[in-house]
Parts: structure tokens; C-alpha cells; sequence
């Protein structure tokens, strides 16, 4: 009789796992998060305040998440080739940003690469859009998400947690921004 018990508890939690790994194996194999804002600066002024790593202290949310993290530059001074590593705080974790294409006022792409809390590799872009006397910004961050990360997404809702991070970083740049273009 305690066979037949055990034996059915096995098979219960065996169909569990099952059915929670076929709904994990069912989530998106990529993802995309994406954020907008208008700046009034002209694209210029927009665009140094990502191509130059040193310029994020001001306007990145994770900066102000993790005052005392360390960092280090390397590479290029700003552009192609300029490095940022971190590594902080639980909130920041730790991880290294590489920018693998800038063309001037137009776009910036950059290699982000996560050690901590855990492993990941993405690509963050900004595009920037002259609109006058002002620029239209999008942030955005994709990538693929391995079996850890689809895990994650069940119980966290990534664009939102991440979007309003974004939308910080945008709302701190256009701050950064507007009173660079001023002087």
C-alpha cells in the first residue's frame, strides 16, 4: 500500500514538472524592451550623452541604484570600442557594456554583458531622430531568453520592471541633455 502511494506522489510530481517545463519550453525564445521620449536638444547634444560612458553617471538609473559600485573604462575614450564595467550592489549587480557601433547622432549599439546576479548576454540600442530643435530617443534592450530567463518571465513581467527603468534613464537624459544644449 505504501508502494502504491509513493508511486502515485512520484507520478504526480513527475507530471507537474513536466507540465511546468512544456509551459517554460512555450515562452518566447527572444524578447525586446522598448522605450521613447522627446528631448528638446538637437540630436547632437542627445547622442554624446550615450556615446560616452563618463556621461551615464548622470542620467543612468542603475547609477543612482548603487552609488559606491565600482567602475572602470576602457577602450576608446567614447565610440566604437569604449568599455564600462561595473560591479556593485544585489540592485546592479555586475557586468561589462562594450559599444560595437555609433554613427554619429543617429544610433548607438552596445554588447551588454550580465555576470551577476546571472549570466546573460544582450544588445542595448539607442536610435536618435532629429525633429527640429528636438530629438525623439528610443532605448531599447533584446535578446534571447534561455530556460532561466523564460522562467523568470512567469512570475516577472520584464517590460514593465525594466521599461520603467528605461523610462528613469530617458526622463534623467533629457534632463542631462536639455541643460548641456542650454550652455
Amino acid at each position: 500500500m505504501l508502494v502504491k502511494i509513493l508511486l502515485g506522489v512520484a507520478a504526480v510530481i513527475v507530471l507537474v514538472v513536466g507540465v511546468l517545463a512544456l509551459i517554460v519550453a512555450m515562452q518566447p525564445s527572444e524578447f525586446r524592451i522598448e522605450r521613447s521620449t522627446t528631448i528638446a536638444a538637437p540630436a547632437p547634444a542627445v547622442f554624446t550623452q550615450v556615446n560616452d560612458f563618463h556621461n551615464w553617471q548622470a542620467w543612468s538609473p542603475w547609477a543612482k541604484l548603487d552609488p559606491a559600485a565600482k567602475n572602470s573604462f576602457e577602450g576608446a575614450p567614447a565610440g566604437q570600442g569604449a568599455m564600462f564595467a561595473w560591479a556593485g550592489n544585489s540592485k546592479v549587480g555586475e557586468g561589462r557594456m562594450t559599444i560595437t557601433e555609433s554613427r554619429p547622432s543617429e544610433l548607438v549599439r552596445i554588447k551588454l554583458e550580465f555576470v551577476k546576479p546571472f549570466a546573460a548576454t544582450n544588445t542595448a540600442e539607442f536610435t536618435f531622430k532629429p525633429a527640429g530643435d528636438r530629438t525623439d530617443v528610443t532605448w531599447s534592450m533584446f535578446g534571447h531568453n534561455n530556460f532561466i530567463s523564460r522562467v523568470v518571465f512567469l512570475f516577472v513581467n520584464m517590460d514593465k520592471a525594466l521599461g520603467s527603468e528605461f523610462e528613469k534613464g530617458l526622463a534623467g537624459m533629457k534632463s542631462a541633455a536639455e541643460a548641456s544644449a542650454k550652455n
